[in-house]
């Protein structure tokens, strides 16, 4: 009886190898058909990307903190500075004050140096995506 088992065991093992030798082979031979349409709208896609800079712009933190003085900060920002836009950003627990968009980080300097005068906590960024 045991000897049987044991036949059994040994006979299930080499088929599920012989099996999955055969099942799991590959070829390495594929064909892609692709739509002629696809790769021109792949092409604006990659054009409008392209004229997107957002990201690569400079800014100015001029503030780290609540709510409340962040709104204050930005509205005596605007007062002052009205050639600059800024916005309000929150970070998980504060909110910070970023003023300007600007191309260049030799832009970004000049301002930075005229509103370092004013807020002297300011800080010359380039944010993330």
């Amino acid at each position: 009886m045991r000897f049987l088992t044991t036949h059994t065991l040994f006979c299930c093992i080499a088929l599920s190898a012989l099996i999955s030798q055969k099942s799991f082979s590959q070829t390495g031979k594929f064909n892609i058909v692709q739509d002629p349409k696809f790769e021109s709208l792949l092409n604006e896609k990659r054009k409008i990307n392209s004229s997107i800079t957002v990201n690569d712009r400079y800014k100015i933190q001029i503030f780290y903190g609540t709510n409340e003085e962040a709104k204050k900060t930005l509205s005596a920002f605007r007062k002052e500075y009205k050639n600059l836009d800024g916005t309000i950003i929150y970070s998980n627990p504060s909110f910070k004050v970023w003023v300007g968009t600007f191309k260049t980080r030799i832009e970004a300097e000049r301002n930075y140096k005229e509103v370092l005068k004013k807020y002297p906590n300011a800080l010359l960024i380039r944010p993330n995506k």
